[in-house]
């Protein structure tokens, strides 16, 4: 199931309190859709971290009097504790099929009864797992067949789009989404026997984050560190492109004369540099470069420009753009 649609089913699912488990290979996202979902939502969120994780960190005995009672700790969504507000909220456990069987019967009775050594769960409260497969040789466990029957298991996919807008939302660097753009094979190329993996995880924090803050003549080793070498040395061979592009300013200035590149990697570059400074005051000479470039790639810059300033949309500039574009559109 691809992103948009996994969070609009996490969406629909909040209302029947359906215990959930997200699965799919790593570094594909699947806590940050739930962290998402709770803040559109607007619902609290608890996060707990299973690999490492004990069975006393879910409550230990405790003597008061003649009674022998359990107790609970401080971060669980107990009835009259503070996630007690109305206001309810996802209790997500990360990295679930990591958990040992110990701690899966733990999590079976939570998903099932709402109750944790006998403590009931706040109304409102959702329970939703993440995990690896046992075939991504991540250190998954295999998950108890009486905990797998409580729950709607959603296998998470990576698409291009959701991915891209995404990015687009979450300030990820324009050359990584460009370059993604001209190989979206490599946005997540996961291989269970390689020691590096291009996932939408390691594109933004082994990528992204560290571009122009690593020296340029070390740039190949420290991204092949974080996607591999076979990716790392297409993105640094598109960046030796990028740094050549024609200025996106010269360009905007002279939309009629400026150079129009034929090449698919420096036309993916150059559609991304644009997108990044069309603003309500230069959109009539973007758009007049933009209808000299190929169809696609001119929807790529604009539908860019777009989600970074919605406001765009309300330019006679664009009007007139989508209008003799509305074959590419729609």
């Amino acid at each position: 199931m691809r992103a948009e649609y996994l969070r609009n089913t996490l969406t629909a699912l909040f209302d029947a309190k359906r215990t959930v488990c997200i699965e799919g290979p790593p570094g594909g996202g699947k806590t940050s859709i739930v962290r998402q979902v709770a803040r559109e939502l607007d619902v609290h969120y608890i996060e707990r971290h299973l690999p490492t994780s004990l069975v006393e960190d879910f409550g230990i005995p405790n003597i008061s009097g003649d009674t022998l009672a359990f107790m609970v700790p401080d971060w669980f969504p107990a009835k009259g504790s503070k996630y007690d507000d109305g206001r309810g909220g996802i209790l997500c456990f990360d990295d679930r099929n990591q958990a040992s069987n110990d701690l899966q019967k733990l999590l079976a009775n939570i998903c099932q009864a709402k109750t944790l050594h006998g403590v009931a769960m706040a109304d409102g409260w959702q329970v939703i797992s993440t995990g690896n497969r046992q075939a991504d040789r991540a250190g998954a466990n295999r998950v108890l067949s009486h905990l797998r029957n409580r729950e709607t298991v959603l296998e998470l996919d990576t698409h291009l789009d959701d991915w891209r807008k995404w990015a687009l939302e979450n300030n990820v660097v324009t050359e990584v989404v460009s370059f993604i753009g001209w190989r979206p094979q490599l946005l997540h190329k996961f291989d269970a026997d390689a020691d590096c993996n291009p996932t939408p995880r390691s594109w933004v924090e082994g990528v992204s984050d560290v571009l122009g803050i690593v020296p340029k003549d070390v740039e190949y080793e420290c991204f092949a560190g974080a996607i591999g070498e076979g990716a790392a040395s297409e993105f640094v061979g598109f960046m030796r492109i990028f740094r050549k592009l024609p200025n996106p300013d010269a360009v905007l200035l002279n939309p009629e004369s400026a150079d129009v590149p034929t090449d698919p990697a420096t036309l993916h570059a150059l559609a991304g540099a644009i997108a990044e400074r069309i603003s309500v005051s230069n959109i009539d000479r973007a758009v007049s470069y933009l209808e000299r470039l190929s169809g696609e790639f001119g929807v790529l810059a604009m539908s860019r420009a777009i989600k970074r300033d919605p406001e765009l949309q309300n330019t006679k500039g664009f009007t007139d753009w989508a209008i003799n574009n509305q074959d590419l559109l729609f």
